[in-house]
């Protein structure tokens, strides 16, 4: 199966790294921290994930610390079910962020 870009174009086999199983595999482990988010390029959204953590964390004094732990647990769930064209298509060429 050819993968192109949003204009049609052929993307060449040396720009199709899929980070499916990396992303999904820090996402469970090191989610809250938002590792996954770092390696799939959004940085943005990486630090988003890391300052929730922190704020949750602090202003719940760790009650509720979890739930960003949660969330992305579940992303690296949904990273990890998706099969490797559709994870590309999804994450790393048309970039969705979050979920």
């Amino acid at each position: 199966m050819e993968i192109v870009d949003q204009n049609g174009n052929p993307i060449p086999q040396h720009q199709k790294e899929n980070k499916r199983v990396l992303a999904g595999i820090l996402a469970i482990i090191l989610g809250g921290f938002g590792v996954h988010k770092f390696i799939l390029g959004y940085t943005k959204e990486g630090i988003t994930t890391l300052f929730l953590t922190i704020v949750l964390t602090i202003i719940s004094c760790g009650i509720f610390s979890g739930v960003m732990w949660l969330i992305t647990f579940i992303e690296g769930i949904i990273y990890l079910t998706k099969s490797d064209e559709e994870f590309f298509e999804i994450y790393q060429q048309n970039r969705k962020e979050w979920f």
